[in-house]
């Protein structure tokens, strides 16, 4: 882990380079095909609205992240997705009272430089983490660092800035890009790609989300959607571990959809989806572009869907004081930052979706060790390549190729 004593009054900014024009002939391309369809103002308001999105974020050395260039696109991807829950500005009552803003979901998505696989890594709202000092979004004097903190209040504390800040002194990985969505977002995002089918393995009836569902396969969209993703008391034994299982039933058919859409290479269902949700996300500075988004999304889509995994943060029960919050298994969590750090592939052999979930229908396509001789014999075992080791056991998660349930 950094050091997490950072200085942020006056932070060492990196000069702006313009490469990012250069990403990729294809984003070029697809950006003109932007604005031949939907003409100046179209693509002068998604600008707009990009830029007026934009937050400043930060490295653990207090540099701000800026426009990627061509060789920082072409390298290892990393964002930080986060769903917030604020109540402020959502038109509605139905989510609760007004209050602090928080993280109500954090996930680490990381792309491997040779586009091969992918990992969506989720971190317990609940996680109890050393926080690092954060600059306070307001102006004025920084934040100081505290010893142990409920990961979803760093939100509250320094912004969306200093989540990532959080993840990223734990982790030990650079996050240069991050997005932030809230309720309206989700709302307008699941309608923008028709809905998502998800499937419901048991009966879901949670009061405190207003969602209820019989179980079997269901078309979510708008505000139901919002509640499946949000619901952890209609799944499992209530806990958020068991809600991340339930997210990752959402999310996985999700990129199916996408993918088999072909959505994620077409400008036009881009453009669909991003003006439905652009006003209703916080972006870092570092995302603030067309081209880079596009760009982006295209990489995305090279990666195979058994290549695409979603992983749980390994995590213990803490007692006392902090009876109903997690700790880190930390051996167990360092090994998945290091693997993400070091841009190795993180494959699961059989999805292990864990409370929350149930695998519906899991195909014969996931990764499978691959056999080498040995030299005592001359027989064939079945061993893991070291480019492609397969996870421990304990490793809870699954992959985008595999159907799973709600329950």
């Amino acid at each position: 882990m950094s050091d997490p004593q950072y200085q942020f009054a006056t932070p060492t900014k990196r000069p702006k380079r313009r490469g990012w024009l250069k990403i990729t002939l294809i984003s070029m391309l697809s950006v003109v095909g932007l604005v031949v369809a939907v003409g100046a103002g179209g693509y002068w308001y998604l600008t707009s609205t990009l830029s007026a999105s934009g937050i400043d974020v930060y490295a653990t050395d207090g540099s701000t992240f800026e426009l990627p260039t061509p060789a920082e696109i072409n390298g290892p991807i990393n964002v930080l997705l986060i769903g917030s829950d604020t109540r402020a500005d959502q038109g509605t009552t139905e989510y609760g009272p007004v209050g602090n803003d928080l993280a109500d979901v954090i996930i680490l998505l990381h792309v491997s430089e040779d586009r091969k696989n992918a990992v969506a890594l989720s971190f317990p709202r609940d996680l109890m983490v050393p926080v690092p000092g954060c600059p306070n979004p307001d102006g004025g004097e920084a934040f100081g660092p505290k010893d142990l903190y409920q990961i979803n209040a760093t939100m509250n504390r320094g912004g969306p800035a200093c989540t990532l800040l959080t993840v990223q002194a734990l982790t030990g990985v650079t996050i240069p890009y991050l997005a932030m969505i809230d309720f309206k977002g989700v709302i307008a995002m699941s309608e923008a790609v028709g809905g998502v089918d998800v499937c419901v393995a048991e009966p879901i009836n949670d009061k405190y989300t207003n969602l209820k569902l019989e179980a079997g396969e269901h078309n979510l969209i708008g505000a139901e959607a919002l509640a499946f993703l949000r619901t952890r008391h209609g799944v499992g034994d209530g806990s958020d571990l068991s809600r991340i299982s339930n997210q990752q039933v959402f999310l996985t058919s999700l990129v199916r959809k996408l993918k088999d859409d072909g959505a994620l290479t077409n400008p036009f269902s881009m453009l669909r989806i991003g003006t439905a949700a652009l006003e209703n996300m916080t972006l870092s500075n570092s995302l603030t572009r067309l081209n880079v988004i596009l760009g982006m999304a295209r990489e995305v889509n090279d990666v195979d869907l058994d290549k695409i995994t979603f992983l749980k943060l390994p995590v213990r029960d803490m007692t006392g004081d902090f009876a109903g919050r997690v700790a880190l298994i930390e051996d167990r969590a360092q090994l998945l930052f290091d693997k993400i750090a070091n841009d190795e592939p993180l494959l699961l052999t059989k999805a292990n979706v864990g409370t929350g979930a149930v695998v519906a229908e899991e195909p014969d396509a996931l990764p499978k060790p691959q056999a080498t001789a040995t030299q005592d014999s001359g027989t064939t075992e079945p061993t893991a390549t070291p480019t492609e080791e397969a996870l421990p056991d304990w490793v809870q998660g699954t992959n985008a190729s595999v159907k799973s349930c709600s329950k």
